[in-house]
């Protein structure tokens, strides 16, 4: 049988997925990796460097996906904001992930800087009509993006006040997720925001 390195380079981002989103940069293995993905742990070091170069591969392979399964929708963010929360609760991996890279990595990857950076690009473009400047695309952008992962990221007991069932909640969540997205564009594209305290 012939030798598939896009195969093989394939496996192992998957494989580093699960291994990653689980345990982290630091507790991650990297045979445990190549076993999983059926590879060399060589070609680990071959494909990628080191653990750190495989992290940023995989991480820049995820935030593709994550932008084919979710295009971002500059000129409709509370319609971007539910599909977004939609898409992290049946994958809250990608949170864990996400968390585990904010607790041992002071920055982000040059793939995920140009992803904010398109975004706020795309938002600062769509909002130029209504007097929206490159602070306010930011404000926004971080906003309501981060309106999306606090469901996935609070203990179910907590998620659980209030009395509704479990899916009854998650509906209503989503509801105040996009409402609040939508609340959060009209108020910042429609006034000033004030840079002092008032």
């Amino acid at each position: 049988m012939a030798y598939n390195s896009a195969a093989t380079r394939k496996r192992l981002l998957d494989a580093a997925f699960e291994e990653f989103s689980e345990r982290g940069l630091a507790g991650a293995r990297v045979d445990r990796i190549a076993a999983v993905a059926s590879a060399n742990k060589q070609a680990i070091y071959a494909y990628f460097g080191s653990k750190d170069g495989l992290f940023d591969a995989m991480l820049e392979d995820r935030l593709g996906s994550l932008a084919d399964a979710v295009p971002f929708l500059p000129d409709d963010l509370p319609r971007y904001a539910g599909t977004l929360f939609d898409h992290l609760v049946v994958n809250p991996e990608l949170v864990r992930l996400n968390q585990w890279k904010f607790l041992e990595r002071a920055d982000v990857s040059t793939a995920e800087a140009d992803s904010y950076r398109d975004k706020a690009q795309a938002l600062l473009t769509a909002g130029q009509a209504r007097g929206t400047d490159e602070t306010t695309a930011v404000d926004l952008l971080l906003l309501v993006m981060n309106l999306t992962f606090v469901w996935t990221t609070i203990a179910p007991t907590v998620r659980a006040i209030g009395g509704a069932d479990e899916a009854e909640r998650l509906r209503r969540h989503r509801a105040a997720v996009v409402a609040s997205a939508s609340a959060i564009t009209s108020a910042l594209t429609t006034s000033p925001v004030a840079t002092d305290d008032q």
